[in-house]
């Protein structure tokens, strides 16, 4: 096994820079002339990507960027220790002790290992102290071999051990010391390189100098120690610090905790404790959630901040919503088709007639082409009228989990009866939700608690919510739906160009978040009714928003050297993604570099929404991409929009990311 660190791999005592993407390109700079890297952009962009998702800078002076990307030959290890400091975000000043952990897509868990030992032994006083004392490139990379047990080392004491011997021994006189609290721990971060194994280390020192017993799961990428289900049920508290999603979140059910990024637990490693110990302590305090599953969305309505549980509740209604849309409205769309064939002039059928008229087996005048539209779109119908309700239904899930379910329907249903459309189903999936939960959390007499989530909820909740919407709620809420949906249409005319950018703008902004669900909501509303401007509206939205990740798609086409190995897998899942009108598939560039990637999205998405709002190009289907490109109007002006906005969006990215990449280079 090579050095992970070479004496040409340290930087003492040099002014690298006023920003931390300096130091970075610094950095990554000596990692390529080492030979250990084969393309500095490559690497700068894997580091970059990182370092813009979460600080690396930690409390006492140190940081710790890293990444992974395939162009880094051998894990690396670079050392900078610049003059002056530059700032990593840490809360107590700059940095002036740098590692830069360059690792391969495919590194081995012997090297992983290595790495995830110099993040802990960075956490400790007495080695970052020698460090900066250190006096030449060779005798850091002596102490950073001897952290690493590569050198030769003098044994140290664990802590719990020193800990141990230096306590005073008990004599059997003495009473018996009060129990030790105990609290389990899980954490991680999306590399899984440093940061999950500095806050497991920091916790555990924090613990024990403050007296308690804490043993901690790190779910990282060089080896994981996993807490046994007898030491979950004996913890007194959890603590998750973890910038991504728990696995086997289950297993704490019930627990006291509190839950931070990952960098809170290296930062205050202290002050988590003390929460979540005090979870514990108030009966009221957070719990974690039991849950049907253990997939991401599965975690308890009772976690988290409440503007936080709506909006998600929101988002988890809109996407269970959408199949609804999607099979309900392709549905209806080809019943259109089919009726066109045989009546051009769509406005004067009437389906209700032609099924009253004729039967699969006795069509009589009516041409089977017009009586299987008529079917097809009555079918189709029936999803799109169960489109607000399964809304609401699912936000009132997202909540009360299962309680909230059958009166979130009936909400919905009632905010469909008074016209008041997806805006009620928000409403009064929302209210159906919160209280549906508020009866969830009353201390009931076990004979009366196992009725409540068949009975009792489903019964006061739908009352009280049905009631609300069908007496107050209505009218107020079906007026701004209306007004709303009055103003859209009359810009379809003279103003189409600039209804087109508002609304690809909106699709472009958020990538599947509050805004572009919006936009793709006010199209869907009206599309039952066949009517062409709401057909057009339709047709902008999902050009738009397919644009975003198809431009990032061909982003990562254009110039492959600007992104790591795992951005152009990403780019080439986006193809795929882009062409079905799924916006989502930009967020992974999206989170990693927003302030390049959100503007070059919004001015193509603008650009093809305008395009398609001034040609008319209509779809009578909500949902699809390209796949249901037969279906529309206008289908090569379709193409020509979609086209337009992502090569102006892909070329605007290009352009933004090779400026920075060049400019740190140059630094």
């Amino acid at each position: 096994m090579s050095n992970l660190i070479t004496a040409d791999l340290v930087l003492l005592d040099e002014n690298l820079g006023d920003t931390r993407f300096d130091v970075i390109a610094k950095l990554a700079e000596a990692v390529v002339k080492a030979g250990r890297a084969t393309d500095f952009e490559q690497l700068y962009a894997a580091a970059e990507a990182r370092e813009s998702k979460t600080d690396t800078g930690i409390p006492g002076g140190i940081a710790i960027p890293h990444c992974r990307s395939a162009a880094v030959t051998e894990p690396t290890l670079a050392m900078a220790r610049p003059n002056p400091a530059v700032s990593f975000g840490a809360k107590d000043g700059p940095a002036d002790l740098i590692f830069f952990i360059a690792a391969p897509d495919g590194a081995d868990q012997a090297h992983l290992k290595l790495l995830s030992t110099l993040a802990r032994s960075l956490m400790k006083k007495s080695f970052t102290a020698a460090l900066r004392e250190a006096s030449s490139a060779d005798e850091v990379v002596d102490l950073v071999n001897g952290a690493l047990g590569v050198g030769e080392k003098k044994a140290e004491a664990k802590p719990a051990e020193a800990a141990h011997a230096a306590a005073p021994a008990a004599s059997a006189e003495e009473a018996p010391a009060a129990p030790v609290k105990k609290i389990v721990a899980v954490t991680a971060c999306p590399t899984g390189i440093a940061h999950t194994y500095m806050a497991a280390d920091a916790l555990k020192y924090a613990a024990e100098e403050l007296g308690y017993d804490l043993k901690v799961e790190t779910q990282g990428s060089s080896g994981n120690e996993t807490l046994s289900q007898a030491d979950i049920d004996a913890a007194d508290a959890v603590i998750f610090a973890v910038s991504v999603n728990v696995r086997d979140r289950n297993r704490f059910a019930g627990k006291p905790f509190v839950e931070s990024p990952v960098k809170r637990g290296i930062d205050e490693p202290k002050e988590m404790i003390a929460e979540a110990l005090a979870e514990a302590e108030n009966p009221n305090g957070a719990r974690v959630a039991a849950a049907a599953s253990t997939s991401d969305d599965s975690a308890g309505a009772s976690e988290g901040a409440w503007g936080s549980r709506i909006y998600k509740a929101v988002m988890t209604g809109i996407s269970y919503m959408i199949p609804f849309v999607a099979a309900g409205g392709i549905l209806v769309a080809l019943g259109f088709v089919f009726e066109a064939i045989t009546m051009p002039n769509l406005g004067d059928v009437d389906t209700k007639a032609i099924l009253g008229s004729a039967t699969l087996f006795n069509l009589g005048d009516v041409h089977w082409t017009l009586y299987l539209g008529a079917v097809l779109q009555t079918i189709g119908g029936f999803g799109l009228s169960l489109m607000v309700p399964a809304l609401a239904a699912y936000i009132a899930y997202g909540l009360a989990q299962r309680p909230g379910i059958a009166p979130g329907f009936i909400a919905g249903s009632v905010a469909l009866a008074v016209n008041s459309g997806f805006l009620g189903g928000i409403v009064g999936g929302i209210l159906a939700g919160l209280i549906a939960y508020a009866l969830g959390t009353l201390k009931l007499p076990r004979w009366l608690g196992s009725m409540m989530p068949v009975v009792v909820t489903p019964l006061v909740t739908s009352l009280v919510a049905g009631l609300a919407m069908y007496l107050l709620l209505g009218a107020p809420l079906a007026w701004v739906m209306t007004t709303l949906q009055v103003w859209l249409t009359s810009m379809s005319g003279g103003s189409a160009l600039v209804l087109g950018l508002i609304l690809g703008a909106m699709m472009a902004s958020d990538l599947g978040g509050p805004i572009n669900k919006a936009a793709y909501l006010f199209a869907t509303a009206g599309l039952s009714s066949g009517a062409t401007v709401n057909q057009e509206i339709m047709a902008a939205v999902i050009i738009s928003g397919m644009v975003p990740p198809l431009a990032m798609a061909l982003a990562t086409t254009l110039r492959p050297k600007l992104f790591s190995e795992a951005e152009r897998e990403n780019g080439k899942a986006a193809w795929l993604l882009g062409a079905s009108f799924i916006s989502e598939g930009a967020i992974p560039f999206a989170s990693a570099d927003p302030a390049r990637v959100i503007p070059s999205t919004i001015v193509g998405g603008a650009l093809a929404g305008a395009i398609s709002m001034s040609a008319h190009v209509a779809s009578p289907a909500p949902h699809g991409g390209i796949w249901i490109i037969g279906l529309a109007q206008n289908p090569l002006m379709f193409f020509v929009a979609v086209l337009a906005g992502t090569v102006l969006s892909a070329l605007v990215y290009v352009v933004l990311k090779s400026m920075g990449a060049r400019s740190k280079a140059s630094a």
